[in-house]
């Protein structure tokens, strides 16, 4: 490579490790500290430990205090000692300015101590409080930021004492926060080592400039804050080295795999499960098309199970007279079963959750749709999983009611966290006659496509409505063309449990067939922007499947290091992709080219068995 061309890289990789150290130390002092005192803890306050840490009076009595004062039902208690790497992994995570206040963010902490409320407690069902092992921490962590949204922060203890490090904990704690992503982290970190080791020994003015900066950025970092890593002084001369030695202590420290009674038990009951082959979980094909009946159908996609990588082969097929795409065959109740099975709960859920929790823009485009509308006072969502969309509405509409409807028990769990006010389970038509009139507002977010009947959805929501009430129904477009270009790739298409694509056309022409009018529809705004990024995680994740997934076989190590080695050749793809996604997304909205649309319909106006215009 032309060495004029390349000498901006070095100047540009040090001034980015100096921009960071920047905002980590603005992020270091954003973090409260614990003020001493001598009020007794309050008797509603519990505290949560880790293996080898010890709570003395003195913290336990500041940080009560300190969460009466500042209204809080969880705070995580940081040593402030606590080991430089450390500290600095916990404020790349989280951004402390706004960590309360964003009600989705994920949950982290120093993994150290925690106080929770006896209510936040309870509705956890939180049992073990000492002596938890860092993963177990790290997961309660993350459980408590989603039961106290918008109520947990984190703050220093100046008399709290950092554990010692165990570095056979940090692979598991890495594949604890980033799932799948586990890989490309780790492969990012290496790759980034490397060069700095290749500065520091270079003659290149610029490279040594690059390692010097990264070993004095955690100096950068800390100065003039609380915090008072135990570790600094020795660490920052010959930061490179031991950061390069703490990837390769983790890496060779990983404990092998042993004996995982819950994990056997999985795998053994989906054997069961899959004893007799797939055929039982698909419908006979149909030959007619379930919207118009026409018979003039051809195949638009035929794809495998490419998030989960369940077994069996999916096919979409497109109407030739009205352009409708559905699955055929459609799975049957047993498939839907089974290939729901831990996706939103068990394995999944944790996978799921974080997926849910990065569409806050979304989420708020949904909940303005109303906006200049109505003032809506009772609102149901229906497909409402967790509660993410109702969490976010609720700060958009404060004085509303929202109610929530699934068919897991996810949405007894959003009852619980404080998401929504009242969780319904079950089918939406079966509990239609039971909620008649009751809401102004009816949302369908994403939930249509998985149906089996959306006309028999959309009679539910009519009978779940008042009279004039609003329906807001937001659905992948079928008509992107980026889900022509990228075939089978296309995340929307989300075999196999998306069964329906409707078009604008079709909705519109069903909604009118029940007495809604459409208000207003959007097929530029509520474009997401992860066609590209989405499309290479899903053959990254073909080519090279999830290795403790308990629907497929034990793996060999050579699996494991096939999965590896994927997500690390693949992850410049991603980033490319990102940005790409990010780039693109103006111009697809302003063409029209979204890949998805809204739609807000009102209801009829009825008077008695009676429908007026």
């Amino acid at each position: 490579m032309n060495r004029k061309r390349t000498r901006w890289l070095w100047p540009a990789f040090t001034a980015g490790i100096v921009v960071n150290g920047l905002r980590l130390r603005s992020r270091i002092d954003a973090i409260g500290v614990l003020e001493w005192t001598d009020v007794p803890v309050a008797p509603t306050h519990r505290f949560v430990t880790a293996a080898g840490v010890t709570l003395d009076e003195a913290t336990k009595r500041a940080a009560s205090q300190h969460a009466l004062h500042h209204g809080l039902d969880a705070v995580d208690l940081v040593p402030v000692d606590l080991p430089i790497e450390r500290l600095l992994d916990l404020v790349r995570l989280i951004d402390t300015h706004h960590y309360r206040e964003d009600p989705l963010v994920a949950g982290r902490g120093a993994l150290h101590a925690l106080l929770v409320t006896a209510d936040l407690a309870e509705r956890m069902g939180l049992d073990t409080v000492a002596d938890l092992d860092p993963v177990a921490m790290l997961q309660l962590t993350a459980k408590v930021k989603r039961y106290a949204a918008t109520s947990s922060d984190l703050a220093f203890s100046p008399w709290l004492r950092a554990a010692a490090d165990d570095p056979s904990n940090d692979l598991a704690c890495l594949e604890a926060i980033f799932a799948f992503g586990m890989p490309v982290v780790v492969g990012t970190k290496a790759v980034e080592l490397a060069l700095l080791g290749l500065g520091a020994v270079s003659r290149r003015p610029a490279a040594r400039a690059a390692a010097i900066a990264y070993a004095l950025q955690p100096l950068l970092a800390v100065t003039g804050t609380a915090a008072m890593p135990r570790d600094l002084p020795g660490r920052a001369p010959r930061r490179v080295l031991a950061s390069a030695g703490d990837l390769v202590r983790a890496v060779r420290l990983r404990p092998r795999p042993g004996p995982d009674d819950e994990l056997d038990r999985r795998r053994a009951e989906y054997a069961g499960l899959l004893a007799d082959g797939t055929d039982r979980f698909f419908e006979p094909p149909r030959s007619d098309c379930p919207l118009c009946g026409s018979e003039r159908l051809s195949q638009q996609v035929e794809v495998p199970d490419m998030l989960q990588c369940k077994p069996g082969r999916f096919r979409l097929d497109r109407c030739g007279g009205c352009g409708h795409i559905f699955q055929n065959p459609r799975l049957t109740p047993d498939g839907l079963d089974f290939y729901y099975r831990d996706f939103y709960d068990g394995f999944g859920e944790e996978q799921t959750e974080l997926m849910f929790s990065t569409g806050v823009g979304s989420y708020r485009g949904r909940a303005e749709m109303v906006h200049g509308v109505a003032e809506p006072r009772r609102w149901l969502d229906v497909g409402a999983g967790h509660g993410h969309f109702c969490l976010i509405a609720r700060s958009r509409w404060p004085k509303t009611v929202f109610d929530g409807l699934d068919m897991s028990d996810s949405i007894e769990d959003a009852a619980r966290r404080g998401w929504i006010d009242q969780g319904y389970r079950g089918m939406f038509p079966d509990l239609a006659d039971d909620l008649a009139g009751q809401y102004d507002v009816v949302s369908m977010h994403h939930y249509l496509e998985h149906t089996r009947e959306p006309a028999t959805e959309l009679d539910a929501a009519r009978v779940a409505l008042e009279p004039g009430g609003l329906l807001l129904i937001e659905l992948p477009d079928p008509d992107s063309w980026l889900g022509r270009l990228l075939g089978r790739l296309w995340g929307p298409w989300f075999q196999p449990q998306h069964q329906q694509f409707l078009s604008v056309e079709r909705l519109e022409k069903l909604l009118a067939e029940r007495g809604f009018t459409t208000v207003v529809c959007q097929r530029d705004k509520p474009h997401q922007p992860c066609d590209l990024v989405f499309g290479v995680y899903l053959l990254i994740n073909h080519l090279a499947p999830p290795v403790d997934a308990p629907w497929l076989p034990a793996p060999s190590r050579w699996a494991r290091w096939r999965r590896a080695g994927a997500f690390v050749v693949g992850a410049p793809f991603l980033i490319v992709a990102i940005t790409l996604d990010r780039v693109l997304a103006p111009l697809l909205s302003r063409l029209g080219a979204s890949n998805t649309y809204r739609l807000l319909a009102r209801a009829p106006v009825w008077t008695g068995d009676r429908d007026e215009s």
